[in-house]
């Protein structure tokens, strides 16, 4: 099968398209015929090893997982013989955080493992869209934040592929939300249903004398200190970014204030209850995929370049052959 390998870590041309043996499910996995993936700022993290940490986790000296990618959809091409709840034939998606692999053709996971049958009315691209914001989003939201109806929401970055998701969720739980952009991105934001947009080119939203339940810094680039201020009395503060100065504040506020700094390893959270959750959203028309771009398989270099520039819309999407969505 063909594949991008990452011996080492690097920039984006340590990533090589090569040919590689097609896996083998073991009895109680499926083999995949993957047809999309994503690429993700913390794919690039993984590529480079930085934060320096993931050496610690995934190989010090090269990568542990030679073909990254976590977020797949496709078709189950084979089953062990202690399957139950797939079949051959079944167009799925999910995510793989353990072993990564979904840069490949082909991917074999358990049956246990956060897969589930695609929703009806989307794409590969567009499903496996969900896989990457939605996912994250929705633990963030309604497990570390506990959103209520008729709450105040702000979204940092509510572009991105993970704030996109933020703002609808957000909306489908019955808050106010406001989400903050580029002007050129202002529009979309609109579009994916928040009540109130920021230019933050234009205006800072920690010093505009509004107050929120919640600000979710969906791309890092914030602070719990900066935030503080724009917080109700028991509001709350959600990062992606594991910084180390924001996780001596999740710390400190855990025990001390009102106010609460919170972050999650959402991605070692997952569950296929989530993901069918958001397939039962999805199809409800209750959520919908952003896609900024699509990239064949053999120029994943390119797509890690375009991500890194830190300025996607959504997500970056990557093909892999020809298929019937």
């Amino acid at each position: 099968m063909k594949a991008i390998i990452c011996a080492r870590y690097g920039t984006p041309d340590v990533l090589q398209f090569e040919e590689v043996a097609t896996p083998t499910p073991k009895d109680n996995e499926v083999r995949i015929k993957v047809y999309a993936g994503v690429v993700t700022p913390s794919d690039c993290s993984f590529r480079k090893a930085n934060p320096f940490m993931i050496r610690f986790i995934y190989g010090l000296t090269k990568p542990k997982y030679s073909i990254l990618g976590v977020e797949l959809a496709g078709e189950i091409e084979s089953v062990g013989k202690d399957v139950k709840s797939f079949k051959k034939g079944d167009q799925i998606y999910g995510v793989s955080p353990k072993s990564f692999g979904a840069y490949a053709e082909y991917k074999c996971l358990s049956e246990s493992d956060t897969l589930a049958i695609k929703p009806v009315n989307m794409t590969y691209e567009e499903a496996v869209s969900v896989c990457d914001g939605a996912l994250t989003a929705l633990i963030f939201l309604r497990d570390k934040a506990k959103v209520q109806r008729g709450q105040k929401v702000l979204i940092n970055g509510a572009s991105g592929a993970v704030g996109a998701y933020a703002v609808q969720l957000a909306k489908y739980y019955g808050t106010e939300v406001t989400g903050v952009c580029s002007a050129s991105n202002v529009e979309l934001v609109k579009s994916l249903g928040a009540d109130k947009v920021i230019d933050y080119t234009k205006e800072d939203f920690t010093r505009n004398d509004q107050s929120y339940d919640v600000i979710f810094d969906a791309i890092g680039k914030s602070s719990f200190s900066r935030c503080k201020g724009a917080l109700k009395k028991s509001g709350v503060y959600l990062t992606t970014v594991p910084a180390l100065g924001t996780m001596l504040q999740v710390l400190w506020t855990s025990k001390i204030g009102s106010k609460k700094a919170m972050f999650t390893a959402a991605g070692l959270r997952q569950n296929k209850e989530n993901l069918v959750f958001l397939t039962e959203l999805a199809e409800a028309g209750k959520i919908k995929s952003v896609i900024d771009r699509l990239y064949p398989l053999e120029q994943m270099a390119e797509a890690h370049k375009y991500v890194e520039k830190g300025h996607k819309k959504g997500n970056v999407v990557v093909t892999m052959g020809h298929h019937d969505s």
